[in-house]
């Protein structure tokens, strides 16, 4: 079984796992960042795509419903050892969420500002990105139940966290 996540975002509910990458590429931890006074600005890339508000639209799925999926697929492997089939199924809630839509669900939970700059697009970007998860739903009995403020919440928890510990 393969297994296509799309935007895999957030912390685990205890804020004990996060994401961190370096360097970080991901709008979500970069976006929390851009929150502080003391991290760089948000470089938003194009704002005059055919999208609602001119900016890319992904699919944020939460860490803890991509493993709960792991784990329906798991069992679903389990039932059907002998089928000799590979599945591919998408990992999303099916919902895309537009660049200007985290910079506003990170402010809702920071309660600051996010600092940007409008940037020129990258090459290649498409507009869109969005799972089709029926078959996660049809097959594993899975629908995503996270929705984009958890998301944001949960890795703002994470990065409080975090950043609490690297400072002690």
């Amino acid at each position: 079984m393969s297994l296509r996540y799309f935007n895999a975002a957030g912390g685990d509910e205890s804020g004990e796992i996060g994401e961190m990458h370096d360097p970080e590429t991901h709008l979500i931890p970069l976006a929390l960042a851009a929150s502080s006074t003391n991290e760089r600005e948000l470089q938003v890339y194009g704002s005059d795509y055919p999208t609602p508000d001119g900016t890319c639209v992904r699919d944020y799925i939460h860490v803890s419903d991509l493993a709960d999926a792991h784990v329906r697929a798991l069992q679903y492997l389990e039932r059907n050892e002998k089928d000799g089939n590979t599945l591919v199924v998408n990992l999303g809630t099916g919902r895309g969420h537009s660049v200007l839509e985290i910079i506003q669900a990170v402010e809702d939970a920071t309660g600051r500002p996010v600092r940007r700059t409008i940037g020129q697009r990258r090459p290649g970007d498409p507009p869109i990105l969005v799972a089709n998860p029926a078959k996660a739903h049809s097959v594993l009995g899975w629908i995503a139940q996270r929705d984009l403020a958890e998301i944001v919440e949960s890795a703002w928890m994470w990065m409080q966290k975090n950043s609490q510990r690297h400072a002690a």
